[in-house]
This record gives structure tokens, sequence and C-alpha cells, in this order.
């Protein structure tokens, strides 16, 4: 008895519904800049930001859902969520709503690990593989402890709760991302040696 192979699906290319979701998102940054500094809204900008990462997995949810998941899309959704990430935290560095040390810890960690593998992908043909569950943990954790320090930071009433919430979810997160970076490390060494993207 044969057994049939499953037909490919082509590619959706770039013009879908989950790429243009996540385009909407990154063009809320400038939004969140500017209520930040134009405006002096931080309750603003803490409120689009929270909401931009409560959002982080409607684009690959859709993709899934839908069958439009795109090899464009598996390198601009993790690019742009990145690019959210570390400008949303220089400006939150420079607004002086989170503790400096933190702030700067996350970012070394994104820049040097999402460098490396940007610069791997690029130019060494590595293949791009998935994150891992706890690497999505520990982003959904920093996520939301970054708005939570921007709440922390205001003046209304029972703002020192975001405060300590942003605590007890950021040192956990914080500690995470680090240790899934260095997990990572095997996997981007038999990647580059294969060539093959895990199954």
């Amino acid at each position: 008895m044969s057994v049939s192979a499953e037909p490919v699906r082509p590619d959706p290319g770039l013009w879908t519904i989950p790429n243009l979701i996540t385009l909407v998102r990154l063009c809320c940054l400038p939004v969140f800049l500017w209520l930040l500094f134009v405006k002096d809204s931080r309750l603003g900008a803490a409120l689009l930001l929270g909401g931009l990462g409560a959002t982080d997995w409607v684009d690959g949810y859709v993709a899934r859902r839908w069958n439009q998941t795109s090899e464009f899309g598996k390198m601009f959704d993790p690019t742009a969520d990145r690019l959210l990430f570390i400008v949303g935290i220089i400006a939150i560095i420079i607004d002086g709503s989170a503790p400096l040390w933190f702030c700067v810890l996350v970012v070394l960690r994104e820049a040097v690990f999402g460098g490396t593998v940007a610069y791997l992908t690029l130019f060494r043909n590595m293949q791009r593989f998935d994150v891992t569950w706890l690497g999505k943990t520990a982003t959904f954790l920093l996520m939301f402890a970054f708005p939570g320090f921007m709440l922390g930071a205001c003046d209304f009433r029972g703002h020192t709760l975001f405060q300590v919430a942003s605590w007890l979810i950021g040192i956990p997160g914080l500690v995470l991302s680090y240790y899934t970076a260095i997990t990572y490390i095997p996997t981007i060494r038999a990647h580059l040696r294969s060539g093959s993207a895990p199954g």
C-alpha cells in the first residue's frame, strides 16, 4: 500500500495577514516614543507597551490558523519583536523609569545573542531555529516587567504594586533569558555543522 506524499503548500509571500499584524505592531513604536517623550505620558506609553507585549502571539496564531506561514514572516516577526524590545528599553533608560542595571543587562543579552544569530543566519547560512518554551517564557516575563516598571514610576494610587510585581516577574525573566542563551549554544553549533533546522 503506497502512502501519498503530503502536498507542499506554496509560500504565501510578503502580503499576508500575519505580516500585516507584525507591521502594525512595529508601526506602534513611533507612537510609543511620541507618548513617552512628546506627550510626556508615561502612563499611556506603558499601557501601549503592555498591549504590544500582550498581542505578541497574535501574528503567529493567525499564521498557523490560516496556513499563512511564510519564510519572510519567520524572519520579520522575531526581527520586529527584537527591534520593539531594544528600542523600547533604550527609551525607558532615557526616561529613567526602570533600574538602569536591569535595562543594560537585558539590552546586552538581546544585542549579543540576537546579533550573533543574525550574523550566523545571514553570513554563515545557518538555518533558522525555533525559540524554546523557556525562551518564550523569558521574553513574556520581560515584556510585562518593563511596562510594570513604567507604571510603578507613575504617581497614581497603587503604583507601588506594579513596581513590586515587576521585580517579581522581571528577575526570573532576566535569569531565564541568560540561561536560555547558554542552552542555545549547542543548537547553534549543531546547525552550523549540519546546516539543517530542527524538526
